[in-house]
């Protein structure tokens, strides 16, 4: 029977471009409802050397996708002919993918990021549970469209450095930590250039709690009225 509903999820995936790459950022709990369940589920993935994939929504949906992308992989592996897949033709396979079974009534219930550098250029394309897709020099899926993506529009330029890029993805990771329930402060942090794919450890962004509204919101909600 089709899955209804999600039940342990992901929540925001955020991507960057830069000049000589690609960076794509999470968090790593998966969320049992409301009940932050598994804290050390790492949402993004390798596929190959300059291809990464980042997910948001029900994690086995995303671990069944994986195991669609190995099996690629493997393929390339038997071949033996120097060719392996390149970062659109990830993103171009997973579109068919999500949008065949979204045409079967049985959606995998995730928001996909596939980033990547090939040919010197970076890849940032985005794949949405009913297929819909595209791509851009900067995305993010859940929350982090409404909280993250206005900063990036802000601040992101295409030739950024690494060190630009990575302090505004710790900026936007550390504003979607402080507006979102279902995230917690453990994130893990991808990069793809022309040296290969690097996935970071799991690491904490240093926070700042004492802003009036949040020290006593019920006082301040009382006196906005």
């Amino acid at each position: 029977m089709p899955c209804r509903y999600p039940y342990v999820t992901g929540t925001s995936m955020l991507g960057i471009t830069y000049k000589d790459g690609v960076l794509l950022a999470s968090d790593t709990l998966g969320a049992y409802g409301s009940t932050k369940r598994y804290k050390s589920f790492e949402r993004i993935r390798k596929v190959n050397d300059v291809c990464v994939l980042g997910a948001s929504g029900e994690l086995s949906d995303f671990q069944y996708i994986m195991r669609l992308l190995e099996e690629l992989s493997d393929d390339d592996f038997c071949m033996d002919d120097g060719h392996h897949l390149k970062p659109a033709e990830v993103h171009s396979y997973l579109c068919r993918v999500l949008y065949n079974r979204r045409n079967k009534f049985d959606p995998l219930w995730n928001s996909l990021v596939v980033g990547g550098f090939y040919a010197g250029q970076p890849f940032l394309g985005t794949v949405g549970m009913i297929g819909t897709n595209y791509t851009d020099v900067h995305l993010a899926t859940g929350f982090g469209n409404h909280l993250a993506r206005p900063l990036m529009r802000e601040k992101h330029r295409p030739d950024m450095s690494e060190e630009e890029a990575t302090e505004l993805m710790r900026e936007c990771l550390k504003v979607c930590y402080y507006r979102d329930k279902n995230s917690i402060n453990k994130f893990q942090m991808a990069k793809v250039s022309a040296e290969g794919v690097t996935i970071s450890e799991p690491f904490a962004l240093e926070t700042d709690w004492k802003y009036k509204l949040f020290e006593n919101p019920a006082a301040n909600a009382a006196g906005a009225w």
